[in-house]
């Protein structure tokens, strides 16, 4: 297909937002871009309001569902900027014999490090700090360090071993629950593989790294907080979905847990008066993880090249279904 007579739609908020070359080179190769209008992921109603004529879809956080779908009268492919797959459906995707890509690993690093820097702002207590001594107050506020802490990682993907490697020099003990154990990596960074609820109940730290499929969502629940470590720190970094919000509340209010960092939520943006958002102990961010220079560039450069690449005809590098 001549690129040259290709409409895209492209949706994600930051696509081109620290390296402009993305945009320009983009329109430089096909006819005509046309950019998310809203500034904010969009409804199922407003991609099917959006799809019509379009030939190539570099898709945000969108809802891209049968109903939106439905629109598509000559989508070749979808390319997310990103891992996460939950908000498309794939079925009708294939229904309509669009091809759907991701962009694996892009963002790994950024999300790591976010996922560390919880960790330390918990322990502590960074928030509570900078906002005392902004009110003139200067308290010795008691830190828990990472030095000789257990430090679970519930899901040693990319992002899950990225996050290990920059914990390798805080001294602390690495253990990991994924049930596909990367068994050779564990072993060059000490990381040793125990099962769900050893891991549950030694972790002073925990932070979440699962994909959003029928198996984790609200695998957080009582059950699972209630085999927690008693005045455990949970750091979630992969998708809202997998908590149930309400039970976490319950265990952060009766100080089972001493603390969560939060930068998903089932319902984003979070509701102003979600509970969880009015506790002390729990530091939120607005799903910021993969917003960074490196993890932006890198979504932004595979989703077009895998984008293009179907459009031509040729096979994507990173394809989904």
């Amino acid at each position: 297909m001549d690129l040259k007579h290709c409409r895209l739609l492209v949706t994600p908020t930051s696509y081109g937002k620290n390296d402009p070359r993305l945009k320009t080179d983009l329109e430089a190769l096909v006819g005509e871009v046309i950019y998310n209008p809203t500034k904010k992921p969009l409804s199922s109603r407003e991609v099917a309001g959006l799809l019509g004529g379009v030939d190539g879809y570099i898709a945000g956080l969108d809802a891209i569902d049968r109903d939106a779908l439905a629109a598509a009268d000559c989508l070749k492919v979808i390319a997310r900027y990103g891992v996460g797959v939950d908000g498309v459906d794939l079925a009708a995707a294939r229904e309509k014999h669009i091809v759907v890509t991701n962009t694996p690993g892009a963002n790994s690093v950024s999300v790591a490090e976010l996922a560390l820097g919880l960790m330390l702002a918990l322990g502590r207590q960074i928030p509570s700090a900078v906002s005392a001594v902004r009110q003139g107050q200067f308290p010795r506020l008691n830190g828990v360090s990472l030095e000789g802490k257990v430090v679970g990682i519930l899901g040693l993907g990319a992002i899950g071993k990225q996050l290990a490697r920059r914990l390798a020099g805080f001294d602390c003990t690495l253990l990991a629950y994924d049930p596909y154990p990367d068994t050779a990596f564990a072993a060059r960074c000490s990381i040793s593989f125990v099962g769900m609820d050893e891991l549950l109940s030694r972790a002073d730290f925990l932070s979440l790294h699962l994909p959003l499929t029928a198996e984790t969502r609200g695998l957080v629940d009582r059950d699972f907080l209630g085999k927690v470590k008693q005045g455990a720190f949970l750091i979630n970094t992969a998708r809202g979905e997998v908590i149930d919000e309400e039970a976490l509340v319950e265990a952060l209010t009766s100080g089972h847990l001493a603390g969560a960092g939060l930068d998903a939520f089932a319902k984003e943006p979070p509701d102003i008066d979600n509970p969880l958002l009015e506790l002390p102990q729990v530091i939120a961010t607005p799903h910021l993880g993969a917003q960074t220079d490196g993890a932006t560039n890198a979504m932004g450069r595979m989703a077009m090249q895998d984008c293009l690449a179907v459009l031509r005809g040729e096979a994507p590098k990173y394809r989904v279904a």
